[in-house]
């Protein structure tokens, strides 16, 4: 038993993916834009669910959405989001994927005014991780007050399907906040990243 790896919580005991996710993914700082406008896409698409269903269907959304080329996705016609609707690959919610468009749209204007979704994104964090030093899995909060003038900020510049406990799980997710509790395994490397 002493030889067992602990990680958080909510990621044990789910499914390999899941643990391979939380053990390569979750809280690596992310300054690469295809990569921070896929998990715009499947934070999004997450709403109201769990993340297990999406990173079960991580491999339609990326067939389907172009491999989140955000150039292609913003091109998307109505027809496309029809054909795309019908396929059980993803979760089919109509607002869900639309947002998806209309997101990539705004995407680009962002990379636009700013050089890169990026460098946008990381300036709600003045450009450094924030290092959070909770001990259990139910310390962690659900919105803070970064992820509430990110999400305002985006809902102003025309994005959908960001709210503020999104915006949360997307800083999570991408490394803007290191949320491995502390007696996880991958809190210290996170943090040294």
């Amino acid at each position: 038993m002493s030889g067992k790896i602990k990680r958080c919580r909510w990621a044990e005991g789910v499914s390999l993916e899941y643990i391979e996710y939380h053990d390569t993914e979750w809280g690596v700082p992310v300054h690469d834009d295809k990569v921070q406008f896929e998990f715009l896409i499947l934070e999004g698409a997450q709403a109201g669910l769990s993340w297990s269903t999406i990173l079960n269907k991580r491999e339609g959304y990326r067939k389907l959405f172009a491999d989140f080329d955000v150039q292609k996705v913003a091109r998307f016609t109505p027809k496309r989001v029809e054909k795309i609707l019908q396929d059980p690959a993803i979760v089919r919610n109509r607002l869900k994927v639309q947002s998806a468009v209309t997101n990539a749209k705004a995407f680009i204007k962002v990379q636009e005014e700013f050089g890169s979704f990026s460098d946008y994104i990381w300036g709600f964090v003045d450009g450094k991780a924030i290092q959070n030093r909770f001990r259990k899995d139910s310390d962690i909060p659900a919105t803070s007050e970064e992820s509430d003038a990110l999400s305002k900020d985006l809902k102003k510049r025309g994005f959908r399907f960001v709210g503020s406990t999104i915006m949360y799980a997307h800083m999570q997710a991408t490394g803007l906040v290191n949320d491995h509790v502390t007696g996880c395994f991958r809190h210290k490397p996170c943090a040294s990243l």
